[in-house]
């Protein structure tokens, strides 16, 4: 079954044309290489209401997996978590914790979220392409039953 994918850049820079999106990029590419489709790709400028509004936007009606990157760290402007929580309906904090994990030593820095909204799965990676594929790849193996699941699809679970 071929699933779908989303990629958010939030970046000032890329909004401004000073920035090349690498890391919006890297993970469209990640995701294609692991059998997604990517159905979407979009940039927004930095900022809460900016990053909260592209997200509701994109999940809307959608199956499937959101990745966003850039806006996770500690820069005045890093608001990407701020924007995720006021869409999210359920957070998945060990997804987010795995993420972080899997990007040493930098990966402690980042403050992104994963969690839900509907059927969508919405994933916060850093903006640096490196850390925003290996923070995807920490958690790549779980996403199709995380879907199954946000689905109601029957998971094998016995009894």
């Amino acid at each position: 079954m071929t699933r779908a994918a989303k990629v958010l850049t939030v970046s000032d820079g890329v909004i401004a044309g000073t920035r090349e999106d690498r890391s919006g990029r890297a993970l469209a590419e990640r995701l294609a290489a692991e059998g997604y489709d990517v159905v979407e790709r979009r940039s927004v400028a930095d900022g809460t209401e900016s990053v909260a509004a592209a997200i509701s936007a994109m999940s809307a009606g959608f199956a499937g997996v959101l990745v966003t990157t850039g806006g996770t760290g500690f820069g005045p402007r890093d608001l990407t978590p701020e924007g995720t929580r006021l869409v999210l309906e359920r957070e998945a904090p060990g997804m987010a914790e795995a993420m972080r994990l899997a990007n040493p030593p930098k990966g402690r820095l980042s403050r992104g979220l994963a969690g839900t909204v509907g059927e969508c799965l919405v994933l916060n990676t850093p903006g640096s392409s490196a850390g925003a594929v290996e923070s995807l790849e920490a958690v790549i193996d779980v996403l199709p039953h995380a879907l199954d699941l946000l689905a109601g699809a029957p998971t094998g679970h016995p009894g």
